[in-house]
């Protein structure tokens, strides 16, 4: 027996060394087929789909409302669609994936069932929870401490869209090496196209644009839209569609009307088809909130520093019981309730030079919009609107899927596709209470302005450092200055400088808008506009040649003699229009006949109107 034993032993031992190098052998076969293959294919040769099967239901219901499968799977909205609908990922899905949880983008889809039924509703990335009176303190406190130099603070370190592990890798890149932050963050493929916007934005910010638009041909390309706009023919009539030409025709036949109590003449391009269309305004239009999306993107007003305008046209808008209805059919216009403000300060990665994920953000929003109401599809969006007053939203909703919606932008820049006749150039305010936002407002007399042209700002951008080199210590009637010190005294200072001067200059910045607008026709002071391509706000509505001066951006070391140029009488007389114009200009807690709230809600109706086609 023992020599039987003896015998059995080399022969269990040499099975088992048999087994072992077959088994490596195996393995450095896999080794070796997986390292040859191109990356992106190492995952398809290791699992047995290497494409996503999708059932039919799913295909067919992808298609609702005329969104397209491919639309949809580009974004996150679509993410866990095609999970639920294949047993494995293509490499490029599963790179979204993991790039969409590093960012963890919170958006609420809020689809309902009752639209897929055979499905429950789509599931979302986790919700990241937040106390909400805290995170409002949090973010009052950031606003306040960068509301006057934005740009010296943009994103936040503490955005809640990165994990602490992301920002940690982020911070080990280089700053220098732009490429290799961009590649880590949002992939090789996206790093080419945002290179090149680095380089298109930092020309914008230290050149001055190729191609300018006078005043004179704003005009003309109002007037020509307003008359044969190329408005997009809804798939499918409605009674909504029927009122609106109706309102449309009777603001074209509008009866003169002559020396109005509440409205002055000149501040206006025509004040009778002005006043119709107010009327008709105030008796007819409805609009319909959306109340998906959640805080602090959505539905969190900011009423305070330069970007307040679309905080306290959300707050009113949402409480107001006079133009909201609850049941969407019965609407003219869809209101989009989000801050281009809390977007940045919310996702933007610090330093990153990145827009991608924040307009990614809006994108996923405007087709989970589409996707769940019938609304955004029969006209391609040119019923729906959003106000942001963010410098970057022009960017953030540049996507074709917004290209026909009415943009309410602060950044109105016809070089970067702001549309005369369709978007709304929306006045940025500078609100430093509120509680007060009309604080310290008023002026003193014309006779009693002895400084005939006063500026002072940051050296944002490339023009201010132009008017500073001409005008700075160079005349005693010419007070142009750089920044002013910080503190209460020194805004008062601010503030006395503008109510004694004259002219007000609003040389533009980073961005073709100014506060310095708004802010001057608040102490009466006649604006000087310096800035190629902005369109002033309202600009379908009032005549800003009546009550301002528009000076091209060549002309600067020209200021002073074609200020003088300008008799005493004439400029009386635009001091005195400021005045009357700045009630269009103002907040009220409670809103009141053609204040702010009402001129922007109008200017949306009226362009709407005009893009609708008589027949």
């Amino acid at each position: 027996m023992a020599n039987a034993i003896k015998l059995r032993k080399p022969s269990l031992s040499g099975t088992k060394r048999f087994i072992f190098f077959v088994g490596l052998i195996a393995v450095l076969f896999l080794v070796i087929e997986t390292s040859m293959l191109p990356r992106k294919n190492r995952v398809a040769s290791l699992f047995s789909h290497g494409e996503i099967t999708l059932h039919s239901n799913s295909v067919r219901h992808a298609k609702i409302n005329n969104i397209s499968f491919n639309d949809l799977a580009n974004s996150s909205l679509a993410l866990d669609m095609v999970k639920k609908s294949s047993p494995a990922y293509s490499e490029e899905n599963m790179k979204y994936s993991r790039k969409t949880k590093s960012q963890n983008l919170v958006l609420k889809t809020d689809i309902l069932a009752s639209e897929l039924k055979h499905r429950p509703a789509f599931k979302v990335n986790e919700k990241i929870s937040h106390d909400e009176s805290a995170s409002k303190n949090l973010t009052e406190k950031y606003i306040e401490v960068t509301e006057r130099d934005p740009m010296l603070h943009k994103g936040s370190e503490t955005a809640y869209g990165l994990s602490l592990e992301s920002k940690k890798e982020i911070n080990k890149v280089s700053r220098n090496d732009k490429t290799a932050r961009l590649q880590r963050n949002y992939g090789p493929s996206n790093t080419s196209m945002w290179q090149n916007h680095l380089v298109v934005r930092k020309t914008k910010l230290t050149m001055p644009p190729r191609n300018v638009i006078p005043i004179k041909e704003m005009n003309r390309i109002l007037l020509h839209r307003q008359a044969s706009y190329p408005s997009v023919k809804p798939r499918r009539s409605s009674k909504r569609d029927q009122e609106l030409l109706s309102a449309k025709l009777q603001i074209l036949n509008a009866p003169k009307i002559m020396n109005d109590q509440e409205l002055y003449d000149p501040l206006f391009r025509n004040v009778s088809m002005f006043k119709r269309s107010y009327e008709l305004m105030e008796r007819m239009l409805k609009v319909y909130v959306y109340k998906e999306g959640e805080k602090p993107i959505f539905h969190l007003p900011i009423l305070k520093g330069i970007y307040a305008s679309e905080g306290w046209f959300m707050k009113l808008m949402e409480g107001n019981k006079k133009f909201i209805v609850k049941d969407p059919r019965k609407a003219h216009l869809f209101y989009m309730p989000f801050s281009s403000r809390m977007l940045e300060h919310t996702l933007y990665v610090r330093n990153s030079h990145n827009m991608t994920n924040l307009a990614q953000y809006v994108k996923d929003y405007t087709l989970m919009i589409a996707t769940k109401y019938p609304f955004w599809n029969r006209t391609s969006g040119a019923d729906h609107f959003f106000v942001a007053c963010h410098d970057w939203a022009p960017y953030e909703t540049r996507h074709d899927h917004m290209e026909h919606c009415i943009k309410s932008l602060c950044n109105a820049d016809v070089a970067a596709g702001f549309k005369i006749g369709k978007d709304v150039s929306l006045p940025e305010t500078y609100v430093r209470s509120a509680r007060n936002p009309q604080r310290d407002i008023g002026g003193k007399s014309s006779s009693e302005r002895h400084i005939l042209a006063f500026f002072a700002g940051n050296m944002h951008g490339y023009l201010r450092p132009v008017l500073l080199s001409h005008w700075e210590n160079k005349d005693p009637y010419m007070k142009i200055f750089g920044p002013m010190p910080p503190g209460v005294a020194s805004k008062m200072n601010y503030i006395n400088y503008m109510k004694s001067s004259k002219y007000c200059i609003c040389a533009k910045g980073f961005e073709v808008n100014s506060p310095r607008v708004v802010e001057a026709i608040f102490y009466e002071c006649v604006p000087v506009i310096i800035s190629d391509n902005f369109v002033p706000p309202f600009f379908e509505v009032l005549n800003w040649e009546a009550f301002s001066v528009i000076i091209a951006e060549k002309d600067i070391p020209l200021l002073k003699d074609m200020l003088l140029l300008i008799p005493h009488e004439k400029y009386v007389e635009m001091q005195l229009r400021v005045k009357k114009v700045r009630q269009h200009f103002v907040w009220h807690s409670k809103p009141v006949k053609y204040d702010l709230f009402h001129m922007i809600l109008h200017s949306i109706w009226y362009n709407r109107l005009f893009m609708k086609k008589s027949r």
